[in-house]
């Protein structure tokens, strides 16, 4: 039974790491930093929690893969909808695991693999953490009480707070860098 607990926990523990994750990489995309810290520091913050979220995810599947009320096997855990129970919402799981996975390697090999082919699979973070959310509702034995609703409903705040962040001041942004690349050099101040 203290498996089970753990297992529970750990997935918890591992969304509310995620939103974090989710939030701190649009804030180091978007070169924010924290109050009183300088800027580096919310890069070296997203990459902590980064690791940290990476090893709650790894208990939460060792401990699935030990629970025997989980009832998975190793198959179940990378390829998504093979379970034998419950296969839509282990899938999910799944799914969010293999883009996590796909994450920690090309954030492993980010100077290898170039800067373009790091951005473009830091795109499935996109994708990882709604899979993530998506699986804790539909498999979660505590969805139904309080406590957990207000944890999702907090993660979901965060989450759409910074895409609202990162998407609602990228077309300023942009009409501002492409008018100054288009702007004549002219002394004629505008009306």
């Amino acid at each position: 039974m203290a498996v089970w607990y753990l297992m529970r926990g750990t997935g918890v523990v591992s969304l509310v790491l995620l939103t974090g994750v989710f939030a701190l990489g649009i804030a180091t995309r978007r070169r924010a930093r924290i109050p009183t810290l300088p800027r580096f520091a919310t890069l070296a913050l997203h990459r902590s929690l980064s690791l940290l979220a990476v090893t709650f995810i790894a208990i939460h599947v060792v401990t699935a893969l030990v629970d025997p009320y989980a009832a998975v096997v190793v198959v179940d855990l990378v390829v998504p909808f093979t379970a034998s129970s419950q296969p839509l919402w282990i899938g999910l799981g799944a799914l969010a695991l293999d883009l996590v996975l796909a994450l920690i390697v090309t954030g492993l090999l980010r100077r290898r693999i170039g800067r373009r082919a790091f951005r473009a699979v830091h795109w499935g973070a996109y994708a990882a953490w709604p899979l993530a959310l998506v699986h804790a509702i539909g498999i979660g034995s505590d969805t139904a009480t309080p406590w957990l609703r207000w944890v999702g409903v907090a993660c979901v705040l965060v989450v759409a707070a910074g895409a609202a962040w990162r998407w609602g001041a990228r077309p300023a942004q942009t009409t501002r860098a492409s008018q100054s690349r288009t702007a004549p050099t002219t002394s004629v101040s505008p009306p």
